[in-house]
């Protein structure tokens, strides 16, 4: 099968297309025939080992999973003596935990994070939705949003900020998104009640305060908004931070101040990817696709990626 592969770290000119062994099912496995994937920024960071500590999960000299990616759609080849859930045929879309999805075959669990397709959607639809909406689903959570409140939800118009809007908006909350300019009426049509243009505006400086303002890109930080928040407030951060400091804060501010710092921790189950299958069916979400690469475009894919500018999410297709 072809796959893309890599065996250094560096920039995206380390991957390459090539001709690779296709896995075979476990009794508790399914083939999946991918049909789609994406790139996204932890395929970058990993590729890079950007921080460093990635290494520690991907090999300290050079990557254990020459293959990345991990979301998918696509269809079962094959099924494992002990799979009950799916049939050769079934369209299935989802994350893989190992990654690999960046091929034309790979191997996963029948339990893993992996189901059904949403009715009505193609391939290309179906496999950027669980990254983007497992992580902005899982830092809702974390930060216990309710019915009302009022959050800022800053990157808004990236992969995580696009199903953050989507989501904010399912849980009744009330939505102020900063994006630049180019993305204001998308995000507006997403549900936000109100939109801020960062190349216009300072939003840490027009005097409105939040329940929760979260932070999708990993750009801003807590320092700059803590006045922006209300007492009792979360600020939710989707990176580490310089010298890797959010953590440092996260357990500070439990203790010290009447403002908290949380940077989630994703857990992504079955039961979160079903659930992100009914909003899609019901219309209450959406996965938004800025460009469409084929898997042999993967470079200049990830280069584009890299420029830190799209809008929702990159999508390979095989």
């Amino acid at each position: 099968m072809r796959a893309v592969v890599h065996d250094r770290y560096g920039p995206p000119e380390v991957l390459r297309l090539e001709e690779v062994e296709r896995p075979v099912p476990k009794d508790d496995e399914v083939l999946i025939r991918i049909r789609a994937s994406t790139v996204n920024r932890t395929d970058c960071h990993i590729r890079r080992a950007d921080p460093f500590f990635w290494r520690f999960f991907s090999g300290l000299r050079r990557p254990k999973q020459r293959i990345l990616g991990s979301e998918l759609a696509g269809e079962v080849a094959a099924v494992g003596g002990a799979v009950s859930e799916f049939a050769v045929g079934d369209h299935v879309f989802g994350v893989s935990g190992r990654f690999g999805t960046q091929a034309e075959y790979v191997c996963i669990q029948e339990s893993a994070r992996i189901a059904h397709m949403p009715a009505g959607t193609s391939f290309e639809e179906a496999a950027p939705a669980c990254d983007g909406g497992l992580n902005a689903l899982g830092s809702l959570r974390r930060a216990e949003l309710r019915e009302g409140q009022k959050i800022l939800i800053y990157g808004a118009s990236g992969a995580i900020g696009t199903a953050a809007v989507q989501l904010a908006r399912y849980f009744d909350a009330d939505i102020t998104a900063v994006c630049n300019t180019k993305n204001l009426e998308l995000v507006r049509s997403l549900g936000a009640d109100r939109v801020v243009d960062y190349t216009q505006e300072d939003f840490t400086k027009n005097g409105e305060i939040y329940d929760i303002i979260f932070d999708a890109v990993g750009k801003h930080s807590f320092r700059r908004c803590r006045r922006s928040l209300k007492p009792g407030g979360i600020y939710v951060e989707t990176d580490l931070g310089f010298m890797w400091h959010v953590p440092l804060l996260a357990l500070l501010t439990r203790w010290v101040g009447d403002k908290r710092v949380t940077i989630p921790i994703p857990k992504y189950t079955k039961r979160d990817v079903v659930f992100l299958r009914e909003l899609i069916e019901a219309g209450d979400y959406r996965a938004v696709i800025d460009r469409r690469y084929p898997l042999e475009d993967v470079v200049e894919a990830t280069r584009y990626v890299e420029t830190m500018q799209k809008t929702g999410n990159v999508v390979l297709t095989l």
